[in-house]
Formats: structure tokens, sequence, C-alpha cells
């Protein structure tokens, strides 16, 4: 059972209709059978690895929580934690890991043809999953969060099903105190969770699996498109991804909301930024603020000298890469960002000379629409490394980009993969209103605010033309897997 299928769409009224009714003390036990249910009805080996990662981490947690008691400074033991968050990492390095480091050193050795599958399962969303746990162990530790006695909340915190498989990654100092105090859900937080949850259908529906088709005709076949057609695949996948997984986090955000768990936002318009920083601070920004807490401010920030500083953030970049997937590409993908972010930190002097020289206001709107054009562009190149297979084809794709055939644009050939004239017609229309919407939303007119102001037949005909839109112009059909989020896999 996946967010897209009919399977789901029975799933979730009866999850919401028992939710309600049932006593607020006992709504988690039934938020963790629901969850449970929902994991292990995808796949059933990965719920086991989720089960045995639960108790583990439960138990960890508990163990930290008697050191701490046991020392008179009443400081937990660094080596609990260690122990702890090596045993995690190691599992998922054995559900993830092990072919890439495999074929990582034969590859060295030359004998890439001995390479043999050594991952022990394909886990479902255990990068996520992973990270809230190393984060609540670190959060016990630090004495930020007191050891969770309740397993069955524990697990509830671990698997809640909106955000299992993909985010966002939600701390358990925000969660846990849900589940004891879970919100009565009234008819506005019903409405304000559907608004939610049908705004990230149209984003994933008729957006990001349209945009799909068009990118993985291309990249599939690099060789046979050139010129203005690889820039505009690359251009679409910059919004696939973009819509792709903010549309599952509108989703998971909204389907927690009318189940009276408030989740925190994952994306704040990051194509409007204006630096690869700003950037970071708008797009997953429930990995980037866990990677600043758990990995950069440890390592020591910017507290130990601009070299190090520097160093901290290729490092930080350079996990965030691998944790997207096993595979140089999403190294590449991070280092570049992490490089991005340096180069605009060295170069700052120069910048703010520039400015002072030439009397740029920094303020106008023609010195901000540059930056952030500056910043998109450096952002697409880098998801260049991300979606293709191998650095080869990244490089090709780059390569292919620059073959300067602006005829493409009247021939035709932009039809000949995936999208007839109609269908690109649909994406586009369907990227005008993405880029509207935030272009609106980074100026504080949040829309799905302002419809939920108005009288009750406004609201139903948005909602019900929202509606009837996705199911129009979604993308369904045979052979297609509408389940198949870009984010699912890591």
């Amino acid at each position: 059972m996946q967010l897209v299928s009919t399977e789901f769409f029975i799933f979730l009224p009866i999850v919401v209709v028992i939710n309600f009714i049932i006593p607020r003390k006992f709504k988690y036990i039934w938020l963790l059978i629901t969850s449970l249910f929902f994991y292990a009805s995808i796949d059933v080996k990965s719920a086991a690895v989720l089960i045995v990662s639960i108790a583990l981490s439960y138990g960890f947690g508990l163990w930290i929580e008697k050191s701490k008691q046991k020392n008179a400074a009443g400081k937990a033991s660094v080596k609990v934690l260690a122990f702890a968050i090596a045993v995690h990492i190691a599992v998922l390095i054995a559900c993830k890991y092990l072919n890439f480091i495999e074929k990582t050193f034969l590859s060295l050795s030359g004998r890439l043809e001995d390479a043999v599958n050594l991952n022990l399962i394909a886990t479902l969303g255990i990068s996520f999953y992973m990270l809230k746990i190393i984060g609540y162990l670190i959060d016990v530790y630090r004495g930020d969060l007191i050891a969770e006695k309740n397993p069955l909340k524990f697990g509830l915190y671990v698997s809640f099903f909106p955000q299992i498989t993909q985010g966002p990654i939600e701390r358990a100092k925000n969660m846990l105190p849900q589940f004891n105090f879970p919100l009565t859900v009234d008819y506005d937080m019903l409405r304000d969770g559907l608004l939610e949850v049908i705004w990230g259908y149209f984003l994933k529906l008729v957006v990001a699996d349209r945009l799909a088709i068009f990118v993985n005709n291309v990249y599939m076949y690099p060789d046979e498109a050139v010129g203005f057609t690889t820039l505009v695949a690359t251009l679409f996948y910059t919004f696939e991804i973009y819509t792709d997984f903010a549309g599952y986090s509108h989703i998971a955000i909204g389907i927690s909301r009318i189940l009276g768990i408030e989740v925190m936002d994952n994306f704040n318009c990051p194509y409007l930024a204006s630096s690869i920083a700003g950037f970071w601070r708008r797009w997953h920004i429930s990995l980037s603020t866990w990677l600043r807490d758990y990995l950069y401010i440890p390592l020591g920030g910017n507290r130990k000298g601009t070299a190090r500083k520097y160093l901290n953030i290729m490092i930080v970049f350079a996990v965030s890469g691998l944790w997207h997937g096993a595979n140089w590409t999403f190294v590449a993908w991070g280092l570049l960002h992490g490089l991005f972010q340096v180069t605009g930190y060295v170069l700052k002097p120069v910048r703010d000379f520039c400015v002072n020289v030439f009397k740029v206001e920094r303020h106008a709107f023609s010195h901000r629409a540059l930056k952030i054009m500056v910043t998109f562009l450096l952002v697409n190149f880098a998801w260049v490394f991300f979606r293709a297979t191998s650095i080869s084809q990244a490089l090709l794709i780059i390569k292919n980009s620059f073959v300067f055939t602006p005829w493409m644009l009247a021939d035709g050939s932009l039809f000949k993969h995936g999208l007839d004239n109609a269908d690109f017609f649909v994406a586009i229309v369907g990227l005008i209103i993405v880029i509207v919407t935030d272009i609106v939303s980074y100026n504080g007119f949040v829309i799905r605010e302002r419809i939920l102001k108005q009288g009750i037949w406004i609201r139903y005909v948005i909602g019900i033309a929202a509606i009837v839109a996705i199911l129009i112009f979604g993308i369904w059909g045979p052979g297609y897997d509408s389940a198949a989020f870009i984010y699912q896999q890591f």
C-alpha cells in the first residue's frame, strides 16, 4: 500500500474516523497499529527491520538514561551513546551500503565483474527513521529529553505512518509530547489538513509525475537528446524533484494534522533563495536542521577557525550526499553544494567590495533577482549529478545541454520524449501555478489560509475543482507506478 493507491484511499478514512472516536489516552495505540500495518503492507521484511530498530533504540535510550543516573555528575556515558549509534549505523550499512562499498573496492582493483549482491534487505525509508532514532539518542544523552519509558509511544514516534518513508524527520521532543496529549481534531484542523493533502497530491500527480515522463525519457537515452531538449529535461527535473518531495511532505503534514499531530514544515519556497546557504534553510528543512544540530555543530561548526569551518561544511554535505543514496553521483552532488557554500564565503569580501565600488543597492529588486537566478542555476547544475546514474552520464548531460539548438522550440522535437503537445502544455501550466504559489507565499500571502477565510460555498467549489483537476490531469493508467515518490528510495 502506497500513499497514491486505491488501498490507501480506503485505509486513510478508516484510520481518521476511528482515531476521532477513540478516547484520547488510547489514540497512540491505534496510530501505532495502523503505522505498523501501513509499513508492513509495503514490505514485511522491511517491517521486521523497523521493529528490531525500534526495540534496539528503545533499550539504548533507557541505557543512556540509566548511565546518567549512575554518574555522580549526572552525565551519560559517551561510550554507551557511541555504541548505540554504531549499532544503528551498522544496521543502515548492512541494509543499504554494502553493495556500494563492495563495488567501490572492486572497481579500484579492476574486478568489478566479481560483484555480488551483499545488501541484506532493501529497507524502505531506513535513512529517514535512522536519523530520527539517532537524534533521539543524542537528545537523551544531552539531557534535552528524558528517555521514553512507554515502548508503544516510542515505537509510534519512529514508525508514524505519514512520515515513515520520506519524513519530515521530526524530533522526538516535538512528537512524543503530542502522543501523550494529542490534540482534539476540530473542523478547522480537518479542513486545513485536507487542503494541505489536496495540494500535495496536485504537486505529485499533476506536476511531478508529468515532468518525470519527459525527464526519464531523456536521461534514459542521453546520447539521443542534445541541446535545448537536454536543457529542458534538466530544468524539468529541478522542478520534478521539488514538486515530488514537497508534494509528499504536504500530504504527510496534512494527514498528520487530520490525526491531531502537528509536524514541522519541510519546504519554504527553496528556489527563491538568494544563496546556497539560504537554499538549504528552505529545502528539506528537517534534514538540513538535523545535520546542523547533530553533525555540523558537534564537529565544531564555525567555532574553531575559518579553515575548520569550511572543512566541516564539506564533511556535512558529503554525508548528506551519501545519506541520499549509495552512489558516487550523490556524493558529488553533496560535495558540489558544499563547494558552492565555501566559495560563497571565500568570495564574500570580493562581493562586498564590488557592491561598495559600484554603489549597488543590496535590497533592490534587480540585485535580489540576480542572486536568486545565480543560486537557481547552481542548484540546477548540481541536480544533474543527483539524477544521473553515473558521473560520466552526468558529464554527458551537462555537455549536451550546452549545444545551441534554439530551433527545437518550434520544430516539435520537444514532443518526441513522452509528452505530446497537450501534456507539455499541462506541465507548463502546472509549473506556472507552482511558481506563482511560491512567489506569493514568499511574500507572506498563504493561499491555503486565504481559502479557509472564504465563505463555505467558495471553499467547497475550490476544493471540488482541485480534486477534479487532479483526477483529470493527474498521471494515471496501467503500467504507471504513481506511488514511486523519488525520495522513497532513500
